[in-house]
């Protein structure tokens, strides 16, 4: 005899609450009070009634699904952390949902409820939004690459500040004397400071004060274009940095479209060194993150917290950059 297979409104005839009540219940969505969450889910125990992925987490199993928010997916550096990150995932038995938050805090805040919502193993998220609250408020596990959210919150990065510190050191060590640094947003949580950082550090110790634009990463691409015109037409440097490389391939264009020799009229140094960068656009000298080292850890620290919820964890893992030996610089020596 076939089993009677249940419906959300037998759960709500059952609980004896509306369809709308069982709904934001089950979603976790809007007010309810503690009695007619317990009564609902008592209906659905008793109906063995558990909608997709919830019905793991309710029966007290793990769903085997890890959320992964990311700022964007058009940059190559973000596309490949995520699909090295999916593969770690898969080989582990976890399916990954990508939520894409293209630098919007309402967006991100509207992916972090519905991957709480959808019951979700973990979180891994390489956002730079600065909605930290919202983070501190997840009862489920989060590790965070590159950026600091709080101590109970292992963060996983490269050292962004000795990228700086190297990109600095090539170029001026290639004789460039008129830095030009093209950043993305700056603030307190976001890698680029500690890029900057270390790239102003060398700079200032050597006695030279470089120029910075911003680039903002929501921008559009002909805007970026325009930005990065003004910068080298008005500041003429001999020596630019760019804390990303999609920023770095825009540069360059640019500086073949004014007739600049590179690097015999300016140099370029880029940062993130993916391995799409390193095959297809090799001539470009770059600050290397460890993407695999990256990718590992976060998960293997995600899993970890999962299995052994009450085991503390370091509060940051730093992996060391290394530097991409291309044709945009003049001279390399960053001993």
């Amino acid at each position: 005899m076939n089993e009677v297979k249940h419906t959300l409104k037998d759960v709500a005839e059952k609980a004896g609450v509306s369809l709308t009540t069982v709904s934001r219940v089950i979603n976790k969505r809007g007010y309810f009070s503690k009695a007619t969450e317990a009564r609902i889910f008592a209906a659905m125990k008793e109906l063995n009634y558990y909608p997709n992925s919830v019905a793991r987490s309710l029966s007290g199993k793990k769903t085997k699904l890890i959320g992964v928010i990311l700022t964007n997916t058009h940059n190559p550096f973000n596309a490949e952390l995520l699909e090295k990150i999916e593969t770690e995932l898969f080989n582990r038995e976890y399916k990954t949902i990508i939520a894409n938050s293209l630098d919007n805090p309402q967006k991100e805040r509207s992916y972090i409820s519905l991957l709480q919502s959808n019951q979700v193993d973990g979180l891994i998220t390489a956002s730079h939004n600065t909605i930290i609250n919202d983070y501190h408020q997840l009862t489920l596990p989060v590790v965070s690459f590159d950026r600091y959210f709080g101590s109970h919150i292992p963060t996983v990065s490269s050292d962004n500040f000795l990228g700086g510190q190297t990109a600095a050191k090539v170029l001026l060590e290639g004789g460039a004397r008129r830095l030009l640094l093209f950043s993305g947003e700056i603030s307190d949580t976001n890698p680029t400071s500690d890029r900057m950082n270390g790239f102003m550090d060398i700079c200032l110790k050597r006695k030279i004060v470089p120029e910075i634009q911003g680039v903002p990463s929501d921008a559009t691409s002909n805007f970026r274009k325009m930005l990065i015109h003004q910068a080298i037409t008005q500041h003429h440097p001999d020596g630019i940095m760019c804390t990303d490389d999609a920023t770095a391939l825009l540069v360059m264009r640019e500086l073949k479209q004014l007739n600049l020799r590179i690097p015999s009229d300016v140099q370029v140094v880029g940062y993130d060194g993916s391995d799409f960068i390193l095959q297809t656009f090799p001539e470009l000298s770059t600050i290397v993150q460890p993407l695999d080292d990256l990718a590992k850890t976060m998960v293997n620290l995600l899993l970890n917290k999962i299995d052994q919820p009450d085991v503390l964890q370091e509060r940051q893992y730093i992996f060391p950059i290394t530097f991409h030996r291309g044709t945009t610089t003049k001279f390399i020596d960053t001993e």
